[in-house]
């Protein structure tokens, strides 16, 4: 299926739209509309025949005369409710990657780890239906799990996204020529394992983008980037948000906020040759051992991993809501 027959984005509902409905009280639910369908609450029966048709964003009542408000999910509200393998990289961080990153349309761009598939869709957004995503991803559960959500949010799997399975470091020299890559995107553990590898796909001016969860780890990577001699001085970042409470003269910060969830490095692949001034500077305390390498891992961090029965259950659910949308879609055409 070709990318221009993905599901539409905005328009009047027709059978097969995921539409999000809002009740009085701000309870949420996503529904897959079709013909002669009906959604069942303890506020009665909202017939989909009632949405099919309507403009985008409008009102509809249940049989008990219960107000509605019928919407298309965003892709922020898809990915933060879909099913999950593996942690998401939330929307305001995939935000600062495609601004840092600098993704534009008709861009080869390579992404590593897959997770459940968040950012794979976020980035075959900013790169059009001329660019290319080679996605990596060392477990098939997780690979599973992201190529059924990406094809319930489209319609369809796209043709310019492939997941290849193994480590990095082995399968990108099979899968992309060296100087052929735009941008490369990481999110995995030990990142400066696949530095080298990553430089030689990545085009000269080419950007390399990590996505690292821990001050240790931000201090590494940045090192070894700079030891490479293959790329300009990393920059790091961090992205929070504050929502504020704005109603009347009542004017203030929300009592929460979306706080630290990971740091954001970049960097630019250097011409074959170019040596920068400052790579002769070496920051104090950048030599690492085995014991300080051990420290960083996800069991010492007390991060918790996904159970292989978890797993294969979470990857059924997707790959459930997948078939259904596309067996809508294709029941619409």
């Amino acid at each position: 299926m070709t990318n221009d027959t993905f599901r539409r984005q905005s328009g009047p509902f027709r059978a097969g739209d995921r539409v999000q409905l809002t009740g009085p009280k701000g309870r949420m639910n996503t529904i897959t509309l079709e013909t002669g369908g009906e959604f069942h609450s303890h506020r009665g029966v909202l017939k989909h025949d009632e949405i099919i048709g309507q403009p985008d964003a409008s009102v509809v009542l249940s049989t008990n005369e219960v107000e509605y408000l019928a919407m298309r999910p965003l892709l922020t509200d898809f990915v933060m409710s879909m099913p999950r393998g593996a942690a998401i990289i939330y929307p305001k961080d995939a935000a600062q990657i495609l601004a840092q990153a600098d993704i534009f349309p008709g861009a080869t761009v390579v992404e590593a780890g897959v997770g459940s598939g968040a950012l794979s869709l976020w980035l075959l957004r900013a790169i059009g239906p001329t660019g290319t995503l080679h996605s990596f991803e060392r477990r098939e559960e997780f690979s599973d799990v992201a190529r059924a959500n990406v094809t319930a949010f489209l319609g369809a799997t796209p043709s310019n996204w492939d997941i290849t399975l193994g480590d990095l470091a082995e399968t990108l020299p099979e899968v992309a020529e060296p100087g052929t890559v735009d941008r490369i995107v990481l999110d995995m553990l030990a990142t400066w394992e696949c530095l080298d590898v990553a430089a030689d796909a990545l085009t000269p001016g080419g950007v390399i983008i990590c996505y690292i969860a821990t001050v240790t780890q931000l201090s590494r990577v940045s090192e070894a980037l700079r030891r490479t001699g293959q790329f300009t001085n990393p920059e790091s970042s961090e992205t929070m948000i504050r929502g504020w409470h704005v109603e009347g003269l009542a004017v203030r910060p929300d009592h929460r906020m979306i706080g630290h969830t990971g740091f954001l490095l970049t960097a630019r692949r250097l011409a074959p040759g170019t040596v920068l001034p400052e790579l002769k500077r070496r920051a104090s305390k950048s030599d690492f051992s085995d014991e300080d390498v051990e420290a960083w891992t996800p069991g010492s961090l007390g991060e918790r991993s996904s159970s292989d029965k978890r797993l294969r259950k979470t990857a059924r659910h997707a790959q459930a809501v997948a078939d259904a949308s596309v067996a809508a879609e294709n029941s619409a055409e």
